[in-house]
């Protein structure tokens, strides 16, 4: 493996930061969409989260929730984390009011109608998104940008619902939307370059970090982590203890684990009572309302502090399902297991053209998943252990599951002694 520096990985981190916000094939003197008023669809986590950064910037913000009673709880929840940032002395006390005096909260879609820019951020339901396009095509004014937060689901469908697909793109906040910094922009088959333009002037505005990617099922950041997490979830099948994945992958440099992550996420998400999904353990859990750190219990025990313990429980709930007898595992083979499928889908995206450029990934896993700045991101660290080691690697977990085959272009790289930085599969293309 090499190590390089410090100073080399801050230059890398550094230049592929404002690598990112260059789009290569759109003209320097595209226009840009005026926009003063934003609509938000859904005033929950997200919507709020969301809407949270166009009024810090001093954009007028309109609102839309199904009843007062959710609309009043999304703005005070609004309203408290401005409180809080205040009384942290992060701006004067008075600027709370200024900032909720942008807030105009409605309870029909038809309120958005002259918007300049709509960001939809419902349930992750395709027929929900689906009504809602439909419906914003009929109210929404000619030129309007409308945007999905889907974080998943393809967006070249949600814009087929609508009459102007150029005006539609992928927004795709993080959670806490008002805290994390990366914002994924979505460039769908038939979005206009002035729509891609205006957003990532915009993102730079309400002070994101923007990365440009193309649809595919998860994007760059949720493919890569489906990725990360289906190998995870295989160790646990096969016996090793949801707690040791974790710790491997803590002693990585991830301050949360795949399992840890679940459990402060909601083991509940996408999961509904009698539901049978993909994880019969989680489903398990689940039925037991261990359904994370909300029920102070999920893959993890919690103390009165949210304290993980690993859970007795849980281990009994894997014996049963699995059949598998508990067993240790390498924590250096466990990140293997997990970090270089990681890469190996990163290449596959290039392949695809669903990325501009191999440090826009790791742009993306620094800035929203946290990933360890010691190691540069998916294709920079590719670079430290190099390809052959993660061809090996792949050509075992691949004759497992064809899933998991090697990339191509992984392939080469390990006969030529290429770098996975320096990939060039032309950029992103629709």
């Amino acid at each position: 493996m090499t190590h390089p520096t410090e100073q080399e990985i801050g230059q890398y981190i550094a230049e592929a930061g404002k690598a990112a916000w260059e789009v290569p094939d759109l003209p320097d003197d595209t226009a840009h969409r005026k926009i003063e008023t934003v609509g938000i669809i859904g005033a929950g986590t997200m919507g709020g989260g969301i809407a949270m950064n166009f009024a810090t910037a001093g954009y007028n913000v309109r609102i839309v929730e199904t009843t007062q009673e959710a609309l009043d709880r999304g703005l005070k929840v609004v309203r408290g984390n401005y409180q809080r940032s205040a009384d942290k002395g992060r701006f004067p006390q008075d600027e709370v009011e200024i900032r909720m005096g942008r807030f105009d909260g409605r309870l029909s879609l038809s309120d958005l109608a002259d918007c300049d820019l709509v960001i939809e951020a419902v349930f992750e339901d395709m027929e929900l998104k689906r009504k809602i396009f439909t419906e914003l095509d009929s109210v929404m004014k000619r030129g309007a940008i409308l945007a999905t937060n889907t974080s998943a689901l393809d967006i070249d469908e949600i814009a087929g619902m609508t009459k102007r697909p150029e005006d539609v793109i992928g927004l795709h906040f993080f959670s806490p939307a008002n805290v994390m910094k990366l914002l994924e922009i979505v460039r769908a088959k038939h979005t206009a370059d002035d729509v891609v333009a205006t957003c990532m002037a915009l993102a730079r505005e309400i002070n994101k970090v923007a990365v440009l990617v193309g649809v595919c099922p998860g994007f760059v950041g949720n493919r890569i982590l489906f990725a990360r997490q289906k190998q995870a979830n295989k160790l646990v099948d096969s016996g090793v203890m949801p707690w040791d994945v974790d710790a491997a992958l803590n002693r990585f440099g991830f301050k949360m684990g795949p399992f840890q992550m679940s459990d402060l996420a909601g083991l509940d998400i996408g999961w509904s009572k009698g539901a049978k999904t993909q994880n019969p353990i989680r489903d398990a859990l689940c039925e037991m309302d261990r359904r994370g750190q909300k029920t102070q219990a999920g893959y993890y025990d919690y103390d009165e502090n949210r304290r993980p313990i690993p859970s007795d429980v849980t281990a009994g709930i894997i014996r049963d399902i699995t059949g598998a007898e508990p067993r240790k595992m390498d924590p250096e083979e466990i990140i293997e297991i997990c970090i270089y499928p990681m890469i190996n889908e990163a290449v596959k995206i290039l392949e695809e053209n669903k990325a501009q450029r191999p440090s826009d990934i790791d742009v993306v896993w620094l800035n929203g998943y946290g990933w360890p700045a010691d190691k540069g991101g998916p294709m920079f660290y590719g670079d430290m252990v190099g390809a052959q080691a993660v061809l090996n690697r792949m050509e075992q977990l691949g004759a497992e599951d064809p899933e998991f085959a090697p990339a191509d272009t992984l392939r080469k790289l390990a006969e030529s002694g290429g770098k996975f930085t320096e990939i060039d599969t032309g950029g992103l293309k629709v």
